[in-house]
């Protein structure tokens, strides 16, 4: 009797997941932003705010005002950068990977999409973006997994965001799962993640406009899953810069009910 009565509410659960999942994916816009051109969205020298470079295997905080955006840009084509991030006022407000996949019904991160912090506020959105290779699922490098590929411990993004978390006052709790950008993660037909080395370009660039004031921590190391190993890295170039003020039908704040309630409910914070 116990085993049928849980199957019976399984089988309810998943049903309504199912409803709920059509309905959020009927509200999703059909056709996202066409990427960036790679010789498109050239930032006027009068918007940047800093320049600056980070060394592969190496790491950077950015503390960016509601309205700036930072590009980042891998000018070799073989760097991945993971993001992890917090609301300056208060860190206890992070960013979440989970969130951000499960509100915009998938973990494809392209121009047009958000990225959301675990109150359900928009922490940055993707202004222009050329790859569209970006992963929200696997997450970044470790002691063990940089063990795995050289055969002993290396710079990885695990200890890197604990120093970066350290420089704020923040400890281990403080670290939240991180998107890496440039990092062309999939899924193989049989579950297991796949990496598609194809879709990484020289000169590849994403826009991450704030949201919110926040502080970012970014860490150069190459992604887990990357077969080339520590042949992946090379320097990546960070530029914090003002971009013009989003439009009343800006793509990325008129996405879906969902995000739009998103977007009120961080608009709530400044007004």
């Amino acid at each position: 009797m116990v085993a049928s009565r849980r199957a019976e509410i399984a089988a309810a659960n998943r049903r309504r997941y199912e409803t709920l999942r059509a309905a959020g994916q009927e509200a999703m816009p059909k056709a996202l932003p066409a990427p960036t051109a790679l010789d498109g969205a050239s930032i006027a020298s009068d918007a940047v705010i800093s320049r600056e470079e980070v060394p592969s295997g190496w790491y950077d905080t950015v503390r960016l005002r509601r309205g700036e955006a930072l590009r980042i840009v891998d000018p070799l084509g073989r760097s991945s950068v993971s993001l992890i991030g917090w609301r300056a006022d208060d860190p206890s407000e992070r960013i979440s990977c989970a969130d951000t996949a499960k509100v915009q019904w998938s973990a494809a991160l392209s121009k047009g999409r958000v990225i959301l912090t675990d109150m359900g506020r928009v922490m940055l959105s993707l202004i222009e973006d050329t790859s569209g290779a970006h992963d929200l699922l696997a997450g970044g490098s470790t002691a063990a997994s940089t063990r795995t590929a050289l055969g002993e411990p290396s710079r990885n993004s695990h200890d890197n965001f604990l120093l970066a978390a350290a420089k704020l006052g923040l400890g281990l709790r403080d670290i939240p799962s991180c998107v890496s950008f440039f990092a062309p993660v999939s899924i193989a037909t049989d579950g297991r993640f796949a990496w598609t080395g194809g879709r990484k370009r020289s000169g590849d660039f994403v826009d991450l406009r704030a949201e919110m004031d926040l502080v970012v921590a970014l860490s150069n190391c190459p992604h887990p899953l990357d077969p080339a190993g520590p042949a992946a890295g090379g320097p990546v170039t960070l530029v914090r810069h003002r971009p013009p003020p989003a439009a009343t039908d800006d793509p990325c704040r008129t996405m879906s009910p969902e995000i739009a309630r998103a977007f009120q409910f961080t608009d709530r914070l400044y007004t």
